[in-house]
């Protein structure tokens, strides 16, 4: 028996035709680098944890609870599982299989049946226990391609996780900014509030001292319960995000503390001439090149079925017609044997799960060049996005400085009677405007700079930086 097993093991170890096409990665037009140029100056850096750059504590401990306890990365890690219980699968069908098998029984003849006319004992018994194996031969390469296919599959599927994983921490990291935007608002507008609560109860002391008319504190009214009831809102928003949040990170008890946004840290920002080559770091585009790796795989194990098919059988063991003689000499039963079955007509069935595997592998490399153009776009647009979202914020924060500036000059006038509460009114209500403006376009800012980085399949090497 084990000789039988060697003999197999040499033979698929000989045969080495393997037919379908070779895999080979198809060229595809891109730029060598990137449209958009933000940073003349190289950074050097290394951004495998990219959400640390922003230097919070908080969002440190998110990413780690939800690396743990989110059900898609979950759900991510099974399919995995699944994949390389399937490779170890095919893997097995390359190895003969060898089985025990054993058998006792005993059977009654009849005198009417057809027996020799001797007809002297009716029962009889039957013992025997025997190893067999079977072995495909695999001169064509099937199980070999389709082995091919199934490490393919389980890489994709490993890639496959890395791009759920990718997509949470982006995901998560977004909703995290937005909760610190809507703070920093929350806290903006409370500010605001607080002056026009001021100024209207200071509205009352002159009305009611006759140095002004009822207009200006109706309009002092109107203004407070304006920014109240928009201040009402972002409390609910907030509410919003923070149980998003603890859908994203798993945990049911989160409770995040209230913080500005200009607490994160500006991440760092690409080198210049970045290549396009970076698009291959992307787990999306790996996925997609081994799906397409595994149906031109599966275009050989389908022209396989089109040649003929060798198996290889054997068995050895013991027959008696009594149990305690199947150890004696005599007892031995041997067999071996080679089938050889050739597809002569099938209606074309064979010929034709060929044209749907090449056909498949072309639906393959359609979806692999179509997510090469897309990454690409979605990093010239977070780069877009990140140069042009700077320029804002930089623009924001000076016409808030300048509206402070501005409001503090017409609270002074207006409590020395030169001004009308009017143009006070409308000194804060641009004051507030800018305020408000700054923050969500910093915000814009620091999510663009959260999709550069998901865009670019967690960031960019080191060595670039020292090009």
């Amino acid at each position: 028996m084990m000789r039988f097993i060697l003999v197999c093991i040499s033979f698929s170890l000989i045969s080495c035709t393997l037919v379908g096409p070779d895999y080979k990665r198809p060229e595809i037009n891109l730029p060598n680098a990137y449209h958009q140029e933000i940073n003349k100056d190289n950074v050097v850096t290394d951004l495998s944890m990219w959400w640390k750059f922003y230097q919070d504590p908080v969002l440190d401990e998110l990413m780690d609870k939800a690396l743990k306890k989110n059900v898609d990365i979950n759900a991510a890690i099974a399919r995995l599982e699944e994949a390389d219980a399937y490779l170890q699968q095919i893997g097995a069908a390359l190895i003969p299989s060898v089985d025990l098998t054993s058998q006792g029984n005993r059977t009654k003849a009849t005198e009417t049946g057809i027996v020799p006319s001797n007809f002297v004992k009716p029962f009889r018994k039957n013992f025997n226990i025997q190893l067999g194996t079977s072995f495909e031969l695999d001169f064509w390469g099937r199980l070999r391609r389709a082995k091919e296919s199934a490490r393919a599959e389980y890489i994709a599927s490993q890639y496959s996780k890395d791009t759920v994983v990718l997509s949470l921490q982006s995901t998560l990291a977004s909703n995290y900014l937005l909760l610190r935007s809507i703070d920093s608002q929350i806290l903006a507008l409370k500010d605001n509030v607080g002056y026009r609560k001021e100024n209207l109860e200071l509205t009352k002391k002159r009305l009611e001292s006759g140095l002004i008319s009822a207009l200006d504190l109706h309009q002092a009214e109107a203004a407070f319960n304006n920014l109240s009831a928009q201040l009402s809102d972002l409390i609910r928003q907030r509410e919003v995000v923070s149980n998003q949040l603890v859908l994203l990170s798993g945990d049911m008890n989160l409770n995040i503390p209230e913080n500005r946004i200009d607490a994160l840290v500006t991440p760092p920002i690409p080198p210049a001439n970045m290549p396009s080559s970076l698009l291959e770091s992307r787990p999306d585009i790996k996925e997609a090149e081994q799906i397409m790796i595994a149906a031109n795989a599966n275009i050989g194990v389908a022209r396989a079925a089109l040649f003929p098919n060798i198996i290889l059988t054997a068995n050895f063991g013991r027959e008696s017609a009594e149990l305690k003689n199947i150890n004696k000499t005599g007892s031995d039963i041997w067999g071996i044997g080679l089938g050889l079955t050739l597809p002569i007509f099938d209606s074309g069935r064979a010929q034709a799960r060929v044209s749907q595997a090449t056909a498949k592998q072309k639906q393959a490399l359609s979806y692999y060049e179509s997510s090469i153009q897309n990454a690409f776009k979605e990093v010239n647009n977070a780069l877009v996005s990140l140069k042009e979202y700077t320029e804002q914020e930089n623009d924001l924060k000076l016409t808030q400085d300048a509206a402070k500036k501005a409001m503090d000059i017409a609270s002074n006038r207006y409590k020395a009677g030169y001004s009308s509460y009017l143009e006070y009114l409308d000194a804060q209500r641009v004051f507030n405007d800018a305020s408000i403006s700054y923050i969500q376009k910093r915000q814009l800012r620091l999510i663009a700079s959260v999709e550069l980085f998901k865009s670019l399949g967690g960031g960019w090497p080191v060595k670039l930086a020292n090009n």
